[in-house]
């Protein structure tokens, strides 16, 4: 059974959701024989190459608070991060564009280090003092994982490397009604979207296998990123 997962590494509910699906997968009887397989969607795509922000200041831009205010948000998506056993630095973070990271994260699929360098990229944005969006922070994330220097750096210098397979799967996530971002879908009978529970991941796992035709759950509820970049914040955690 093959499950796929739609995310960014600059969304926080992809990094929880991650996590979450994780324990899911691990409490499945037959996890074994699940593949998973990362696709690419950007929060930010307009966004140029090399402009950065730090978080907390882009936060309140977007959703006209006060810094204070916005690094509440921060403080509510950290709490869920370490819930979760997850670090999550809430102070000197950054904030852009991730086309270069997806491209990256093309190659390392094609080498079968594609789970290794998400799982690396995401704990250098969210828990390090290591920017994602540096080309040398990336450059060392992706040796780190295992690929090949010199592929790796040819990549990045070219910027139509692995272009059309992240433009291809932002169009299929279109095409599949995906709005914003963590998005799963398990053998294309089943979606689910947000940071659901752990244990919905697990019943969602279950049904799938179970060859059931059902709706998406949790499309409306759950924590996510949607497809202008804005993450939900309960209303009572964004006031402070």
């Amino acid at each position: 059974m093959r499950v796929e997962i739609w995310s960014d590494i600059a969304c926080p509910w992809c990094y929880i959701g991650k996590a979450r699906f994780e324990k899911g997968l691990a409490a499945f009887a037959h996890r074994d024989d699940v593949e998973v397989v990362h696709r690419s969607f950007e929060l930010d795509p307009a966004r140029a190459q090399h402009d950065t922000a730090p978080v907390v200041e882009m936060l309140a831009k977007k959703y006209g608070r006060t810094r204070e205010e916005a690094q509440a948000m921060e403080e509510h998506v950290a709490s869920n991060a370490r819930s979760e056993g997850l670090e999550y630095r809430t102070e000197g973070r950054d904030h852009g564009n991730t086309f270069d990271i997806h491209r990256l994260l093309h190659l390392a699929k094609a080498r079968g280090r594609q789970d290794g360098l998400l799982t690396l990229a995401y704990r250098a944005n969210f828990a390090e003092e290591r920017s994602v969006f540096a080309p040398e922070v990336l450059v060392s994330l992706a040796v780190e994982a295992g690929l090949d220097e010199p592929e790796v750096r040819r990549v990045l210098e070219d910027g139509t490397a692995y272009a059309a397979d992240v433009r291809a799967d932002e169009r299929e996530a279109a095409e599949l009604g995906a709005t914003g971002v963590p998005f799963f879908v398990f053998d294309r009978t089943y979606g689910v979207s947000g940071g659901q529970p752990a244990e919905l991941f697990t019943q969602a796992l279950d049904q799938a296998w179970q060859g059931r035709k059902v709706t998406a759950v949790g499309a409306q509820t759950a924590d996510a990123c949607d497809a202008d970049g804005a993450c939900e914040v309960p209303a009572a955690a964004a006031e402070g």
